[in-house]
């Protein structure tokens, strides 16, 4: 399995995925969406042999803090094909999409997820607690990077596309 930055070549094949791996078009939607409007970041894509059959995409995201902006991106979505969910896919996707932030010298990342499922890789709800989000709940997690101090208040929008997914 590689684990690569997806190429315009890729997009019919992640679109597959996302298509298979949720039981509507929605997410399949939110990233051509994202990638139509500019506001995808970071698309990786677990290849075997060949073969998509994973996909993570990261999203800029607004995010104030302090009174200051922060370098800050949204992790979604992550998709693996039925046939190949629970063979760790979605972990290694994520890591490499956490890796690729601090790269891209982002300072934190959110998730709208499952806290057991993130929580593994340092994303919490008390991390996101501070930011002023529609999403505010305990599946709105973040993930601190690059040494940011502890935030008091602040404020995450992510992009116009996520208005749309209800």
């Amino acid at each position: 399995m590689e684990i690569r930055p997806a190429t315009a070549a890729d997009w019919a094949n992640i679109r597959d995925v996302h298509l298979r791996a949720f039981p509507t078009a929605a997410e399949a939607n939110l990233v051509e969406r994202l990638i139509a409007d500019g506001d995808a970041a970071v698309s990786i894509v677990a290849d075997s042999c060949g073969a998509i059959v994973g996909h993570v995409l990261m999203s800029r995201m607004n995010v104030q803090a302090d009174g200051r902006a922060l370098a800050a991106l949204g992790l979604a979505p992550v998709a693996v094909i039925p046939d190949r969910q629970r063979q760790k896919i979605g972990s290694v996707l994520v890591e490499a999409a956490v890796r690729e932030a601090i790269s891209a010298g982002a300072e934190i990342l959110f998730v709208l997820g499952e806290p057991d499922f993130y929580g593994r890789f340092g994303f919490s709800a008390e991390t996101a607690a501070p930011f002023a989000s529609p999403y505010a709940g305990r599946h709105f997690q973040a993930l601190a990077l690059a040494g940011l101090t502890p935030i008091r208040s602040g404020a995450a929008g992510y992009a116009p596309a996520f208005a749309d997914l209800g």
